[in-house]
Formats: C-alpha cells, structure tokens, sequence
C-alpha cells in the first residue's frame, strides 16, 4: 500500500423530514429495508432489537459481504455501529440525528474506515471523492421513501441507483 493517508474519516449531512424520534428507524438494520434497494440485514441469531449494542448481523452487495456490530445507540439520538468487509475495509460507521425546526432531523453520517489491501485503498478514495454525492442519494431515497408512505407516489422500492447502498 502507498505511503499516503490510508485511513478514511468521512463526515457529512443529510435532512430528514421527520423528527428524530421517527428518522432513528430509517438507520437502523430493519429500518433501511424500507429505503435501500437490495439491503436484506442477515442476522446469525434473532435479533428481535436489531440496534441492541452487541447485535450482528451481515449483508452482501456488488459480490462482497460485510459483517456489522452495533457498537452502541441512544434511540432517537444516534447509533454507531463496526464493521468489515471481507478482504477490503474495516472501520465505524456512526449516525447521529439532531432535531431542527419544522419537525426534521440534521443527520450526520461518519465513516471512519481503513483499507485492508492496496485496492481497497484505492476503492475507499473513490468513495471519498463521491462521499457528499452518496449522502445526497440517501437523502433522496429517504425523501421518495416517505413520499411513497405518505401516498404521494407510486411504487414499493427506491430506485436502483447503486449509490444508495450502504454495505
């Protein structure tokens, strides 16, 4: 691997038009069934509060699995959460929902990752390039996600752009 920054912190912000005792539940393994294309949380053992500290479970995308740990939460307030994915990265992903007004909730949204092997080096400074793009695609999927609730639009899934997944 290059001698150069090899750790990824990544933070940004997104709105979301609930307040945060709602908006929790759509960062949440079970939560973001409802707004990410393909996301099916594997869990090796039932998980009936799937944001319990210690909870694990996987998920598999684009031909690799990722391995995820709630590491901690504060309902309505944030939820952090280890994870790996298999020959690429290892790291933190840490949500935290902030009320503002009008009932929505400031999300901000950390990655904290470090590469494994020097192609997942250059895969996560790809992914740093496009960070506030794939922040943006959450917030829209989350917004057509409950226009479609609310009975706005049709339709049962968010799209399929590959920007909105998470694993």
């Amino acid at each position: 691997m290059s001698a150069g920054p090899r750790r990824r912190r990544l933070t940004g912000r997104l709105r979301v038009a609930l307040p945060p005792a709602e908006a929790f539940r759509l960062f949440t393994p079970y939560g973001e069934r409802d707004w990410v294309e393909g996301w099916e949380p594997l869990f090796p053992e039932a998980a009936e509060d799937d944001t319990a500290p210690g909870t694990v479970f996987q998920t598999h995308a684009d031909g690799a699995n990722t391995t995820w740990i709630v590491l901690r939460r504060e309902p309505g307030r944030s939820v952090s959460y280890a994870r790996v994915r298999e020959g690429a990265h290892a790291g933190t992903v840490g949500v935290t929902l902030a009320p503002v007004p009008q009932g929505h909730s400031d999300v901000t949204v950390t990655y904290d990752l470090t590469p494994l092997t020097a192609a997942a080096e250059a895969e996560l400074a790809g992914f740093a390039a496009g960070y506030p793009a794939f922040l943006r695609s959450w917030e829209d999927a989350i917004a057509a996600h409950l226009a479609r609730a609310a009975g706005a639009l049709p339709g049962d899934g968010a799209s399929g752009e590959s920007g909105r997944r998470r694993d």
